[in-house]
């Protein structure tokens, strides 16, 4: 049945309003998602979920597919499931990729939409990329001053997760050798089924403490598979900010676009 992405965008955001149209090295953010997503391997539709009529006409301008959904979704993964439910999408395997995943690798989604083809006791599964030893101590830093970002995720020997953190976790007594340190990468496929127990579940201790909607699936029994993903040098980041943006292009810069080409109505060629 093949596997559908859904792209939630929503115009209003509070940090960074018209965020998903505001242009990225020129190129809309939105679209460059979706040509991220129409790149991937074993991705058969790609659709934007979103609420303002101003983000579904410029996807019509740039040749993708979008849905309308319910202002009163709270995150993304509810206006995912709204839009599953609008458009009655039959594939097997949905994922959300958020509208500001800007320099997601489409491999990266490639490898986590043939997870779900390949295993069908997968009920959600997500992606990982184990750290260098660099990018810990970068990552370490930026904990030290008080920043937030980065989440950290650990599993079990079959690669379900065990704990995702905000905190470095584990915690490395000896860090020499080659200590199993993983970023997660916040994309997520869902079985249909899957997608609708999650959305009804409420809210736990440690997803309030945590701020990590993942965690709801964790406390409430959910196994959920982390893919293992080679970024292959590529930088991960998004863009939650107008100053995240500028740092976005930086890396675009630096590290050279992740598709070929955006014609003028950035559709891939």
């Amino acid at each position: 049945m093949g596997v559908a992405v859904v792209i939630p965008a929503r115009f209003a955001s509070t940090r960074f309003p018209g965020k998903p149209l505001a242009l990225v090295a020129g190129v809309p953010m939105l679209a460059r998602v979706w040509a991220i997503a129409k790149a991937a391997a074993s991705v058969d539709r790609v659709v934007v979920a979103t609420d303002d009529a101003r983000i579904a006409h410029a996807v019509a301008a740039f040749g993708g597919e979008a849905v309308m959904t319910p202002a009163s979704c709270r995150n993304g993964t509810e206006r995912t499931k709204a839009a599953v439910d609008a458009l009655d999408l039959q594939e097997e395997a949905i994922v959300n990729l958020q509208g500001d995943a800007v320099l997601t690798p489409p491999w990266a989604i490639g490898a986590l939409a043939e997870a779900m083809l390949a295993n069908p006791q997968i009920r959600i599964a997500t992606l990982a990329t184990k750290m260098s030893a660099d990018a810990y101590a970068a990552l370490k830093r930026q904990k030290a001053d008080g920043q937030a970002g980065g989440t950290t995720v650990t599993f079990d020997r079959f690669g379900d997760a065990l704990y995702f953190s905000k905190s470095l976790i584990p915690f490395v007594k000896k860090p020499d050798g080659d200590p199993p340190l993983y970023r997660h990468i916040g994309i997520y496929a869902y079985r249909r089924d899957a997608l609708a127990d999650y959305v009804g579940f409420p809210m736990g201790p440690f997803e309030r403490a945590e701020e990590l909607e993942q965690l709801r699936a964790l406390e409430n029994g959910m196994r959920m598979r982390v893919v293992q993903c080679d970024y292959r040098g590529r930088t991960h980041w998004s863009i939650d900010s107008p100053t995240d943006l500028v740092e976005a292009e930086a890396i675009i810069a630096r590290e050279g676009e992740l598709l070929a080409r955006f014609d003028g109505t950035q559709r891939l060629l």
